[in-house]
């Protein structure tokens, strides 16, 4: 982390190792709290706010501050004197709060999340911020949610969820009144600067980076694409029992729970498009998982940055569905195995490579090829899986308790699917294996999961 010798408040550092670029995108999600003691001060919001700015401005300067892009690389820039404070607002309704637990249910963005602006990084768009809030509140004060919502540049999901904690434990101690007058020291005080990984270098390993696509200029895009068809998305719990059974058959094929979640689902999934859609035999089913290198890199999980990169494995459609289900755990664990400390230096380097062509070309007025993460592409039969089974999701106590329910974001794009932890997970921040886990799937409407003998026992009456 450097500070400029021309005004010595500014300090900044390169979030280029963080692949940002590659994740301008805001993740959204939904944090449902229950008033179980009638207490007429409940979430308020001035108690938020409170908490937050102080949060930012003693613990997290980066967060209040501003992208600054110079040629390839995008700096995070912040002051000692000057802040870019996350907005946070308030909306007040006349529901119930069996209503408003719908609409979380249901990720009804619209109505509980900020509205967010451009997320795309640019010399023009510097002022992003990086965290926004939005407190949605009941005239009967039964309940309330906070929506959130954070740049994925400067957080993966233990980042965010290690700031969620920590701004809540903030808060609790200011509603407790600990030190009064004193600023509260929080659970896990963050560290920023992503540390270089040259060192990693291995010119001897071969990587296509079948996780990133090459599209024409014209086809280029940041955003989820959904496709041509209509999607739907679908809710599969997977209860303690059926996690027993799952784990044992994991040890059967010698591979993780994870990894054997991850080969039903896209197993199951090529079955049924091919079995909709013959003539889909050669079309692509891609698999891709993120996978966060943290313990390869040796970084701790106070480090506040986005290391996630993408791990991906393309098969056609009729191939995979003919497969035996230990050969697809068996392909699953050989990609996530590809994920070392030397795969994401590679990974870095050939983006890095890409966007200075990018660059160039765009000062020469070509137009050229662009990089996108090729599961944004809606040319693919896709599994795209990221699990948030080991976020302390449920630890989020800001003076009232832990959430009743937090919901995962949408993103409306083919394949997405989420591993989720249920409120009675342990809030320890690791896995549990003693309580029901949800499965959060995106995929065309034609699918019918009821027709999959492997998939079917985990459908429940949908909350969405």
């Amino acid at each position: 982390m450097l500070q400029a010798d021309a005004d010595p408040s500014e300090f900044r550092y390169s979030a280029t190792n963080n692949i940002s670029y590659m994740y301008q995108v805001y993740c959204s999600y939904i944090l449902l709290f229950k008033n179980t003691t009638k207490q007429d001060d409940f979430m308020a919001a001035q108690h938020l706010q409170d908490g937050l700015k102080m949060l930012v401005r003693k613990y997290y300067q980066p967060v209040a501050g501003w992208f600054d892009v110079r040629g390839d690389d995008i700096d995070v820039v912040f002051y000692a004197d000057k802040f870019n404070d996350p907005p946070l607002t308030t909306q007040t309704l006349d529901i119930d709060s069996k209503e408003l637990a719908s609409h979380v249910y249901k990720n009804n963005v619209a109505l509980l999340v900020p509205d967010c602006p451009s997320s795309f990084i640019s010399r023009e768009n510097r002022d992003i911020p990086m965290f926004l809030v939005k407190a949605t509140y009941l005239e009967s004060n039964d309940a309330m949610t906070l929506g959130v919502t954070y740049h994925h540049s400067l957080m993966d999901g233990t980042a965010f969820w290690t700031f969620m904690n920590n701004w809540a434990s903030l808060c609790k101690q200011l509603y407790d009144q600990v030190s009064p007058g004193l600023v509260p020291l929080i659970p896990n005080p963050p560290s920023f600067g992503f540390p270089g990984i040259s060192h990693l270098h291995k010119s001897e390993l071969q990587v296509d980076h079948s996780e990133y696509a090459l599209v024409d200029s014209s086809s280029f895009t940041r955003v989820f694409l959904s496709g041509k068809d209509k999607i739907k998305e679908n809710l599969f719990v997977i209860s303690v029992e059926q996690q027993h059974g799952l784990r044992q058959m994991a040890k059967e094929f010698g591979v993780s729970f994870n990894t054997m979640l991850c080969a039903i689902f896209w197993k199951e999934i090529s079955v049924l498009r091919y079995n909709a859609r013959p003539s889909t035999a050669q079309d692509i089913s891609l698999f891709t998982c993120a996978t966060n290198p943290r313990a390869q890199l040796g970084l701790s999980k106070n480090l506040c940055a986005s290391p996630v990169i993408n791990l991906a494995e393309p098969r056609p459609i009729g191939e995979v569905a003919a497969m035996e289900l230990r050969d697809v755990a068996l392909l699953v664990s050989q990609t996530v195995a590809k994920g070392s400390a030397e795969y994401v230096y590679s990974s870095t380097s050939f983006l890095l490579a890409q966007r200075q062509k990018e660059i160039s070309n765009e000062k020469l007025g070509i137009s050229g090829d662009k990089i996108m993460l090729v599961y944004v592409c809606p040319a693919y039969a896709k599994c795209v899986v990221s699990s948030s089974r080991n976020f302390p999701i449920y630890q989020s106590d800001f003076g009232f308790g832990q959430p009743e329910y937090v919901r995962p974001p949408y993103l409306p794009f083919d394949g997405c699917m989420r591993i989720w932890p249920t409120p009675q997970s342990a809030c320890s921040g690791t896995a549990n294996n003693e309580a029901p886990l949800e499965i959060y799937l995106s995929q065309p409407d034609y699918v019918d999961f009821t027709q999959s003998p492997l998939l079917s026992p985990f459908i429940v009456p949908s909350l969405l």
